[in-house]
């Protein structure tokens, strides 16, 4: 085995050292996404650096030596970028990331826009935490949910957004009307509108009176277990089974809360009113009011 003389020794690992590094890059291990970043080099004359990343490609002129910045607009995107440093024959690369910034828009979605009231987990709400470029903000995040009709006391339901997403499942109120569901983080809220309207009838209950040789029925002011109004146009099912004399019936529609129709005047008949599955009051017709 050969022993280098120590003279020749010194100069050969002074040409590896200066060639390992002759020149290098100083990038930041993370970077925010819209904040800018400054990427340094070292060593000496002409070079090329190349940055590319998410929806960017950027090339600059520099002397090694020089400290390049990059605007928040060219660093608006998360993700992992490459710093390329080319110099003649030499070339040096570094990656660093860019994560999102602090959240600045909420995405929100809610679903349906109808729903019947009283029932439970039949909204639900989605929210995609987003910075001011669109980027997903995977830390967890505070997001506040809140459902209310016609300025009532809101109800909150708090969550915490894992990797940028938030939802929920919640029970509809028992008021109809327009329900204002909201997200917010903070200050920053979305809104969406879901209309409540009255559930299945309840307590459903109808009078019955001669009109000639007729029966008028009528409804009492139909609503739903909460007390609220079915819509007019409601279907309402009216009855009579009168044996030897057949069965009758007729669908009327509800008008200003009440459903009225006209049965022929049987007696000893059987008089039922329904609604859907819902079943209200029998009346025997014995001939008289």
């Amino acid at each position: 085995m050969k022993i280098l003389n120590p003279k020749t020794l010194l100069p050969i690992l002074l040409l590896c050292c200066s060639s390992a590094f002759a020149q290098e890059l100083k990038v930041p291990q993370t970077a925010v996404a819209g904040d800018g970043v400054s990427i340094g080099t070292t060593g000496s004359g002409s070079a090329t650096l190349y940055i590319t990343g998410p929806g960017t490609a950027l090339k600059r002129e520099l002397q090694r030596g020089d400290t390049i910045s990059l605007t928040g607009d060219e660093i608006a995107y998360a993700g992992r970028y490459t710093a390329v440093l080319k110099s003649g024959s030499e070339t040096t690369a570094q990656n660093f990331y860019v994560v999102a910034g602090k959240p600045a828009k909420l995405n929100f979605m809610a679903r349906p826009s109808r729903v019947p009231v009283a029932q439970p987990n039949v909204i639900s709400g989605v929210v995609f935490v987003l910075d001011r470029n669109d980027n997903l903000v995977t830390a967890a995040t505070p997001v506040n949910f809140q459902l209310g009709v016609n300025g009532s006391a809101a109800a909150s339901h708090p969550v915490t957004s894992k990797n940028g997403v938030a939802w929920i499942k919640a029970a509809s109120g028992k008021q109809e009307g327009a329900a204002q569901f909201t997200a917010s983080i903070g200050d920053i809220s979305a809104k969406r509108v879901v209309q409540q309207v009255a559930s299945d009838p309840c307590n459903l209950r109808m009078k019955a009176q001669q009109e000639g040789s007729s029966i008028e029925v009528q409804t009492e002011p139909i609503k739903d277990c909460s007390g609220n109004p079915v819509p007019d146009g409601t279907i309402v099912t009216f009855s009579e089974s009168a044996g030897a004399h057949g069965r009758s019936t007729v669908d009327a529609r509800v008008k200003h809360g009440i459903a009225r129709a006209t049965l022929p005047a049987n007696p000893g008949a059987t008089l039922s009113v329904a609604s859907g599955v819902v079943l209200g009051n029998e009346i025997r017709w014995s001939g008289g009011q």
